[in-house]
């Protein structure tokens, strides 16, 4: 019987040093996670200052201030805008409608554009200096 009860007793100390090991590994754990919860609230509140911050900073009104004091910058006035009628023609199209590949068409009509013009550098033939 003496064998058997230092058996139990050698049994229920390995098993009180499981317990513990066990313990301290939750402790552990416990302690980390609220390490990074309280990192957490602190990058928040961090962002949220910073978000507060940036909006103090694009204020119309703080904006408005600072263009006035260090730009030449006025306000528009009505008489600047020109009607719709006062605009320029609108350049030729290029592109043939229903043209299966646009860009070609676009660069043979370049191409037969051109075809009366010199090339760059040359000179033409009946105005040569003798």
């Amino acid at each position: 019987m003496r064998l058997l009860h230092v058996l139990v007793i050698g049994l229920l100390v390995f098993a009180a040093g499981y317990v513990y090991r066990i313990k301290m590994t939750s402790t552990a754990r416990t302690e980390r996670v609220l390490q990074l919860r309280n990192d957490v609230r602190e990058q928040r509140e961090a962002i949220a200052a910073l978000k507060a911050e940036w909006a103090k900073l694009e204020a119309p009104g703080r904006i408005q201030g600072l263009a006035a004091r260090h730009t030449q910058l006025k306000p528009i006035d009505t008489t600047q805008f020109d009607d719709l009628k006062a605009l320029p023609e609108r350049p030729p199209s290029f592109i043939r409608p229903n043209a299966a590949d646009p860009i070609a068409a676009m660069i043979d009509r370049l191409d037969s554009d051109r075809a009366n013009e010199l090339p760059t550098g040359s000179v033409n033939p009946t105005e040569r200096v003798r």
